[in-house]
């Protein structure tokens, strides 16, 4: 199968979590299997003697069959894990890993310890569950399909991390980079490039040269309302890697795509943006502007839980300079 330019291998192998695809030799995707708890996608390099893991999942047990299954094909050990950002569906499989060395940008690693430390078992257990009812509600009464089955996953994916909570730990990244790293094996060099924060505050890919290949984490997803942090930044980041030598691109969710993802969201974020500062030069507020807006046909069947209003209105905050 082409991608692009590129010849895909025709392998593939199935597991509970992911479907573990052969992108050429030595570079795998694994694309997760909704609801399952692997909730995000990932990346295995092989570096030569040894390898490299692109992103965790979102549970210890998914990463586990990571880290068990690419070990047995490859008859190596895993040396380094990249964390693309600190959002949990991405870091909370690194527990599995932590004889590894795990890297992130400083950022993220400061994110990290904010957003997912977790003091009380027993407290996170409870707010959890209290979450995961209110989503219950939610589903229950919401009419649009397409965000109920946004729900309906959201619930299953947090139901897989309620289960292994009490085993949960947050492993942190042990080397930290900023803009640019290189990676060097004995088989191949890779490169983690951090362009700025769009989707989180720090947004790290991976791009593997001499194959073409880059594993962009939530920079780049397929029909998603992904959360924004920063539009106008995020924008730039797009801009900038598609002025780079990639053929195959592993969005952090959705199936694996080219560089026309990118386009796709460098579209979507300009809409946004058009459409937010229209509004606010004609002094429209906010509920005004979300009451008669319209989803265009293009966007309309893309997943997200809050639909496309979510980054309407952290736009809208943007632009008025209220940004976190």
């Amino acid at each position: 199968m082409k991608i692009g330019g590129f010849e895909m291998v025709r392998w593939k192998t199935e597991t509970e979590y992911f479907t573990l695809h052969k992108l050429t030799e030595g570079v795998y995707a694994a694309i997760a299997k909704p609801g399952q708890g692997a909730w995000s996608n990932a990346g295995v390099v092989d570096l030569g003697d040894e390898l490299l893991v692109f992103d965790s999942f979102g549970t210890p047990s998914a990463a586990w069959e990571l880290k068990k299954l690419t070990e047995l094909i490859m008859g190596k050990k895993v040396r380094y894990i990249i964390n693309s950002h600190y959002h949990g569906d991405h870091v909370f499989g690194n527990q599995v890993f932590e004889d590894a060395t795990i890297i992130s940008t400083s950022l993220t690693r400061k994110w990290f310890i904010e957003k997912n430390t977790i003091d009380s078992v027993e407290k996170e257990i409870e707010e959890m569950k209290k979450y995961l009812y209110n989503l219950s509600d939610q589903i229950e009464i919401t009419i649009d399909n397409i965000i109920k089955a946004s729900l309906i996953n959201q619930f299953e994916e947090m139901s897989k991390v309620l289960e292994e909570l009490p085993q949960l730990k947050m492993v942190l990244p042990t080397v930290i980079f900023e803009k640019h790293l290189v990676i060097q094996g004995s088989k191949r060099t890779v490169e983690l490039h951090c362009l700025g924060g769009g989707h989180s505050p720090s947004d790290t890919f991976l791009y593997i040269p001499d194959e073409k290949i880059a594993f962009m984490g939530d920079i780049m997803t397929e029909d998603l309302h992904l959360p924004i942090y920063n539009p106008k930044e995020f924008l730039t980041i797009l801009e900038n890697v598609k002025l780079m030598d990639i053929e195959v691109v592993v969005p952090g969710h959705g199936k694996v795509g080219t560089q026309a993802l990118g386009d796709i969201l460098m579209n979507y974020l300009s809409f946004l943006i058009r459409m937010v500062k229209d509004a606010q030069q004609n002094n429209r507020s906010f509920n005004d502007f979300i009451s008669e807006f319209v989803t265009p046909i293009e966007y309309a069947n893309w997943k997200g839980v809050n639909g496309i209003t979510r980054n309407l209105s952290t736009v809208y905050n943007f632009y008025e300079g209220k940004h976190e």
